[in-house]
């Protein structure tokens, strides 16, 4: 049995009449720019995370720095971000001339270390970059009282964790603002690129969009330097389209993942995630041993996986320059050597997941 990492072409099957349509629509008005579909998706996703302003661009990386950017953070700041995390979320704060400052994550769910996060905070300190990674939400009681206590601003990488909830809240509703990825692997995937950058602080709302404009909110009116990063209306059209289908994908991806745990909880050389009530399981990651022989006895039996990551990002030669040692992040220095990320999209079938299941239970009680 073949059983990809994720099936692009199932799920475009699944939604093919509502996505022709909506590019149909799109290419026939021939408007492709600041269109009426980038408005309703706007609109759309604002209401579905809870937040009054929503600013479509062209991809979550670029909403991440047009938010720093527009919080006028710069050289001599500094901002607290996951060690292990995607690199987006410190090359972001790299690129507006603010140090990145790296804390250690929680062995359980991923996400930002409190305790690690209290310890990194200096007079420099202007924002914590707040990671829901893996579809889990950061532990934000706890981070929010670290912030409010030294006076932060809370931003949010939702680019994982789309419609994820805790606290009565959703991921994306926490922060000053916060960044949202449709890559097409996402829970809600574009056929390209796309992002959003979300937020209440209807100031903020408009210095993003400006910022994101060429500077400015109308055609030739450039009041400050900015950066070209739009949302496409072909692109907005398709998110649209997939939107409604959304909260049935998580759920199925949460199904799979109870399956993955009643059929290898018994397995003591895996360690598996835990899935709370709103965890979306953007990924569904197992720590192993022997990780690498797995990942290779899975793929000759026709098992996709990924390694999200294989290296922390302060151990990226782009971070080598700060001479970090594998002892300032413990938890991180370790994933490295065991995380393996198993498919769990919406269209998988369960004989796939017991497929998989079976293939690892085979490589460890051969």
């Amino acid at each position: 049995m073949r059983v990809p990492f994720v099936d692009l072409t199932a799920q475009y099957q699944a939604t093919r009449e509502a996505v022709d349509n909506a590019i149909q629509a799109v290419v026939a008005s021939g408007t492709f720019i600041h269109s009426a579909p980038v408005n309703q998706f706007e609109s759309a996703w604002a209401q579905a995370i809870g937040c009054n302003h929503a600013i479509g661009v062209a991809n979550g990386t670029d909403a991440l720095f047009a938010i720093l950017r527009s919080l006028h953070i710069g050289a001599g700041d500094e901002v607290i971000t996951p060690a292990w995390s995607w690199i987006s979320s410190a090359e972001t704060i790299s690129l507006t001339g603010a140090k990145p400052v790296f804390a250690d994550v929680d062995p359980g769910t991923f996400t930002l270390a409190p305790h690690d996060v209290a310890l990194k905070i200096t007079p420099r300190t202007k924002a914590l970059v707040v990671v829901h990674l893996y579809g889990a939400v950061a532990d934000m009681p706890a981070l929010q009282a670290i912030a409010k206590a030294n006076g932060l601003w809370i931003i949010e990488d939702c680019a994982q964790a789309h419609l994820s909830t805790a606290h009565g809240a959703t991921a994306g509703s926490f922060g000053v603002a916060s960044a949202f990825s449709f890559y097409p692997t996402k829970n809600l995937g574009a056929m390209g690129d796309a992002g959003a950058v979300l937020t209440h602080d209807a100031d903020l709302a408009v210095r993003i969009r400006r910022f994101v404009n060429h500077g400015g909110l109308t055609k030739d009116e450039h009041l400050v330097p900015g950066i070209n990063s739009r949302l496409d209306a072909l692109q907005a059209s398709i998110l649209l389209a997939k939107l409604p289908q959304l909260p049935a994908w998580n759920a199925q991806r949460k199904r799979h993942a109870a399956h993955y745990q009643a059929r290898l909880a018994h397995l003591t050389a895996l360690q598996l995630p835990a899935v709370t009530e709103g965890h979306t399981v953007h990924l569904f990651v197992v720590r192993c041993h022997r990780r690498n022989e797995l990942q290779a006895h899975l793929q000759a039996h026709g098992v996709s996986t990924h390694v999200h990551y294989p290296s922390a990002i302060p151990f990226e030669p782009a971070y080598a320059s700060f001479g970090h040692q594998l002892a300032d992040f413990p938890v991180s220095a370790k994933l490295q050597q065991h995380v393996l990320s198993l498919p769990v999209y919406p269209e998988l079938s369960d004989e796939q997941v017991d497929y998989v299941c079976d293939c690892i239970q085979h490589f460890y009680e051969r």
